[in-house]
């Protein structure tokens, strides 16, 4: 026997008849309930168990929102494996139309597996070259960032049953420290800060054999908008608290890589962009910053300071661009690379911006863009959200909302004035 909202019984109950205030009483119900369970509270964090897309189908997350295959396949960031969009198209010189069939979309996959085999032999040539009449003992150069798995070769790992490793157990954690020191040394930052936190003995040979200069470069070429307000005495400490504010290390990596796609660069983009690059230097929007970390401009680092009066006031979040060389065709992908506690935010970083996502127009700019993303921290737009949830809170239980938001921005925006726990 279903009840009405009223609570009377009845035989059946049509949703159609529920009024507008009831709906809204039964979701600010619910929202009691969570809160009253401590779901939403200052100390509150996502739990990455599994994957949030996949529920852990594909593989583990290690603590990540997305694990690595739902990475690879929904944000791809190595530019290369996309193909360049034409523009324009034109009719050439033969008269042909390009009405025919195209006969080399067969060939396509061969040709591109071929030049990624010659890319890839042409570099561990130059590898090996490099590291001939090399002397021992000489200060090896910055390694190279990791570049990430991409879809095939993750989609190859798991269709390939993985041979047993036939260690005894504790070999690891017996290897003398020369021998991890040797290891560590081929490592890029993020590797480097990785094994950092696997155990004490590890994140003490970390600490202890590499230099802070090292790791006040690796932050800076990270973060370059990076400027703290106080002196920084301890730069792994700095880069540890940068590294657990970013809510996804795959597109750190993305963003180290600055991977371009195939085809050249038409003039209209070079031009704009290089004319929207002298209005950012020259009369910036108040509390945003934006620069390019490629020739190309293909990626870009930009950092918005929290809006007075709203739970986001005093903290500096970064995020991530990709313009695509069909830029200002296309809109440019935009990623938080600070975590953020907004409605319009997902977890990942994805930004739910509809000038963005479906209503993108040619007179819109970066700095425009960046400037929608900031109104947004002030009113956001709680009919579709990124995160249902929290969409909820905003709406029903404003004070616990800002509480929960203003804690992230102390914890995670703020890291510059205020240490993390």
């Amino acid at each position: 026997m279903a009840s009405s909202i009223t609570g009377q019984p009845s035989s059946s109950f049509d949703f159609t008849l529920a009024s507008e205030e009831g709906i809204e009483e039964i979701c600010k119900t619910t929202s009691q309930i969570r809160n009253e369970r401590g779901i939403y509270t200052e100390d509150f964090e996502y739990t990455h168990t599994t994957c949030y897309l996949c529920n852990g189908y594909y593989g583990p997350c290690f603590e990540e929102p997305v694990c690595a295959t739902c990475h690879a396949f929904l944000f791809p960031g190595d530019l290369s494996y996309s193909e360049a969009v034409p523009i324009f198209s034109e009719k050439t010189d033969d008269g042909d139309s390009g009405n025919d069939e195209p006969a080399d979309l067969y060939f396509a996959g061969e040709r591109r597996q071929s030049q990624l085999a010659q890319l890839a032999g042409g570099r561990a040539a130059e590898g090996s070259a490099a590291n001939v009449g090399r002397v021992p003992g000489e200060a090896r150069p910055v390694p190279a960032p990791a570049r990430p798995q991409s879809l095939d070769q993750r989609l190859e790992m798991l269709s390939t049953a993985r041979q047993p490793d036939d260690l005894d157990p504790g070999v690891v954690e017996c290897l003398p420290p020369e021998v991890l020191l040797a290891v560590f040394s081929y490592l890029d930052d993020l590797s480097l800060w990785s094994v950092g936190n696997v155990c004490k003995r590890w994140r003490h040979l970390v600490c202890t054999h590499v230099a802070p200069e090292q790791w006040r470069a690796s932050t800076l070429r990270r973060w370059p908008l990076f400027k703290p307000l106080r002196a920084v005495h301890d730069w792994f400490a700095a880069y540890s608290q940068l590294m657990n504010s970013c809510p996804c290390k795959s597109c750190l990596q993305q963003m180290a890589l600055q991977s371009h796609p195939p085809g050249e660069e038409n003039s209209w983009r070079r031009n704009r962009l290089r004319n929207e690059l002298k209005s950012l230097r020259t009369d910036p929007p108040e509390g945003i910053e934006a620069e390019p970390l490629d020739a190309q401009c293909c990626h870009w680092q930009a950092s918005i300071t929290g809006p007075a009066g709203s739970p986001y006031e005093g903290g500096l979040f970064f995020l991530y661009l990709q313009v695509p060389y069909s830029y200002p065709m296309c809109p440019p992908v935009v990623r938080f690379l600070t975590r953020i506690f907004h409605p319009n935010v997902s977890r990942h970083g994805d930004v739910g911006i509809d000038s963005i996502q479906h209503n993108w127009s040619l007179a819109l700019t970066i700095s425009k863009v960046l400037i929608s993303v900031q109104s947004l921290l002030t009113d956001p737009y709680c009919l579709v959200c990124m995160e249902p949830g929290v969409g909820e809170l905003y709406l029903n239980d404003r004070a616990t909302f800002e509480s929960v938001a203003r804690a992230w921005t102390w914890r995670y925006a703020m890291t510059d004035v205020l240490p993390c726990k």
